[in-house]
Parts: structure tokens; C-alpha cells; sequence
């Protein structure tokens, strides 16, 4: 049976980057050894990771005066590195969820943390708007997509200090203006690689304004330097991100993702607004994410939520249960996942429905 992989992350992977690293792994271009044993001093990695950079630089249209670096420690290290580089007397923060709370939990060690909006007054089901930035904070930090709740921040914020976001989860997966922003950063094992690389994309001129002594891996400017090789990277993670962006970019690059993404997003909530069991977690059209699609049975079916768990598993529909704080489902349709397995999941949901309602 056909497994349709919806799991949140780690998650769905490209079958080109998989093909391609299990190729490497075995051997990388011929060398006789594999991209796992190779010296990320040599000749050949420094050829992966400076095609990483430019693809990704090639994809998102980086302007002049961004690096691209690909470090490790996931995106909760930069939950801290972020203020250790910017924070002087005070940052602000955008509440959307259980990221951005682990965020701004990092930004408290630093000073004083302007929570400029929050949603948690409705478990997190809305994207805030209507707030002021102030003027004086540091930096604006935002999570553009909240995997657990399944809203998404699609537009690209006018503020007047700089931006820095958390796009663990839907970078790559549409157009972003990075002009508008001071950092980008995230965790790979959504849309990028496997677990195990964190890329951050950084605006060299919003760095070194701090009156501190940064450690030294907690410091911007050490991995500008070294070019993302102060310390021995995730070899294998990178060799695998790049073949992913050669991947999307065979796809129509980001604007071709983001019309792929679209179409599937749209496919599934128009069946979860026809279906009589089900109902979207997220009521408003403009704060549903196209890349986590959450839902939940209709009150008078609530009984059936496992029923309909355990029938869908055996359809070979794989990691659709959702986050214990919303219940429900939760279908996360990452780059990588074709629109047959977003095919597959309405035909189970059509089928339970025809046995059920």
C-alpha cells in the first residue's frame, strides 16, 4: 500500500533529494567515498555548500548584503542567537503560537520584550493585525507559520525597525520580498532537508550594533567569516538542501511552489467545508496556512475522531493526527507532498462520510 506522508516534520522529503543523498551516500560523484566521510574542508564540499547558497540566493531573489548561512541547532538556537546579535534595550515580538512563545521566552534573558500582539486569546486560531511596532524596539519578530495551529502570515510586513522571522516551516514554499527583512531563519526538515541544518539568511549591516561580548557561536559575524565552516557543519543535511533546490527550482522555483502549494491547500479545505463530519480549525479564509491544514469533526460527530484516525492510517494516510493542544487533524502539505496524496486523503474523508453521516 501506497503511504501518503503528512507528518509535520521531520517530514516529506523530495524523491529526488532522497534518490540522489542515498546515491551520495554510497558515493559522492565518483570519489570513491562517501558524503558522509568527506572533509567539509575539501575541494568537493566547498562545491556543494557555494551551489547551496547560490541556488538559495537564486531562488528568493537575495538582494546584495545577505549572507546565507547554514548552521546547526535547529531553530531554537536562534531563538536566542537572534537577541545575543540585536537586542540592546529592547525587542518586540508578534504572539502566534507555541514558536514564538519559545521565542520571546529567549528574549526575556535580554531586557525588556514588547509582546505587540498576541492571538492566544483564542487558542491561537488568527493572525493578529491592527498593532504598532514601536519605533525604538530593536528588531520585530514574527513566526510567519504556525504548524501546530495552522495559520500562516503570507504577506511580507512594512515596519520601521528590522524584521526578522521564523520561517521554519514555509520557507521556500511561496515568493517573499527579503528586502523587508533583517533575518530569516529556520529549521530545514520541513520544505528543505532532513533534520539536522538550520539556515539563517542575515542582513550584514544590522549586525555588530550590540554593546555586549557575543559568544563566539552565538555571533552573526563568526560563520560570516568562516563561511559557514567555523565548525564542522551537518555535511549531509547541506548535500541534501541543495539537492532540493535544484529540485524546485525543475518546479517553476518558489512563484511555480507557491502555485503548486495553493492548488492543494485549496483542494482540501473546500473538502473539509463541503464534508458534513468536518470543520476547519481556522475560520478565517485569509489566516489558513497552505502549508498545515488543521481540521477537526463537527461537534455531533466528535465521538468518531479516532474511528476516523485509525481508518484513515489504514488507508496508508500517515501523520494527519494533530497536536495534542488543538486535537483533530492536521495535514501538512509541504513542497515535497504531490497533490495524488492530498487526492488520496479527500477520497478517505469522502468515503468515511458516505459510511458515517
Amino acid at each position: 500500500m501506497k503511504k501518503h506522508n503528512f507528518y509535520a516534520g521531520p517530514s516529506i522529503m523530495p524523491q529526488y533529494t532522497i534518490e540522489k543523498t542515498a546515491e551520495a551516500i554510497k558515493d559522492l560523484d565518483g570519489t570513491g567515498l562517501s558524503v558522509m566521510e568527506i572533509s567539509h574542508r575539501s575541494k568537493e564540499f566547498d562545491g556543494i555548500i557555494k551551489q547551496a547558497q547560490q541556488l538559495f540566493k537564486e531562488l528568493l531573489n537575495i538582494p546584495d548584503g545577505y549572507h546565507v548561512l547554514f548552521l546547526g541547532g535547529g531553530a531554537s538556537t536562534q531563538f536566542l542567537m537572534v537577541p545575543y546579535n540585536l537586542f540592546s534595550k529592547k525587542a518586540a515580538y508578534l504572539n502566534t503560537g507555541n514558536w514564538s512563545q519559545k521565542a520571546i521566552k529567549e528574549g526575556k534573558f535580554f531586557g525588556d520584550v514588547d509582546v505587540v500582539a498576541s492571538s492566544e486569546d483564542k487558542n491561537f486560531t488568527y493572525i493578529p493585525r491592527n498593532y504598532q511596532v514601536p519605533g525604538d524596539a530593536d528588531y520585530f519578530h514574527i513566526t510567519t507559520n504556525n504548524t501546530i495551529y495552522g495559520t500562516e502570515l503570507k504577506e511580507d510586513l512594512d515596519v520601521n525597525v528590522p524584521l526578522v522571522a521564523d520561517m521554519s516551516s514555509d520557507i521556500l514554499s511561496r515568493p517573499v520580498d527579503v528586502s523587508k527583512y533583517g533575518i530569516i531563519y529556520g529549521g530545514a526538515q520541513k520544505n528543505l532537508a532532513p533534520a539536522g541544518v538550520t539556515f539563517v539568511i542575515v542582513k550584514e549591516d544590522i549586525l555588530g550594533r550590540v554593546n555586549r561580548d557575543i559568544p563566539t557561536m552565538m555571533d552573526y559575524q563568526t560563520h560570516i567569516k568562516k563561511e559557514s565552516l567555523f565548525n564542522t557543519p551537518p555535511v549531509v543535511p547541506i548535500y541534501s538542501a541543495l539537492q532540493t533546490l535544484k529540485w524546485i527550482k525543475e518546479q517553476g522555483g518558489v512563484e511555480g511552489m507557491h502555485e503548486i502549494n495553493q492548488e492543494k491547500a485549496d483542494m482540501l479545505y473546500e473538502e473539509i467545508e463541503r464534508n458534513r463530519l468536518f470543520q476547519p480549525n481556522i475560520k478565517n479564509e485569509a489566516d489558513r496556512s497552505i502549508m498545515n491544514v488543521t481540521f477537526v469533526m463537527k461537534q455531533e460527530y466528535k465521538d468518531m475522531e479516532k474511528e476516523f484516525l485509525d481508518f484513515a492510517t489504514d488507508k496508508g494516510m500517515v501523520g494527519i493526527k494533530g497536536h495534542r493542544s488543538v486535537g483533530g487533524y492536521r495535514a501538512s502539505l509541504y513542497n515535497a507532498l504531490p497533490r495524488e496524496s492530498v487526492k488520496a486523503l479527500i477520497d478517505v474523508m469522502q468515503e468515511f462520510e458516505k459510511k458515517k453521516a
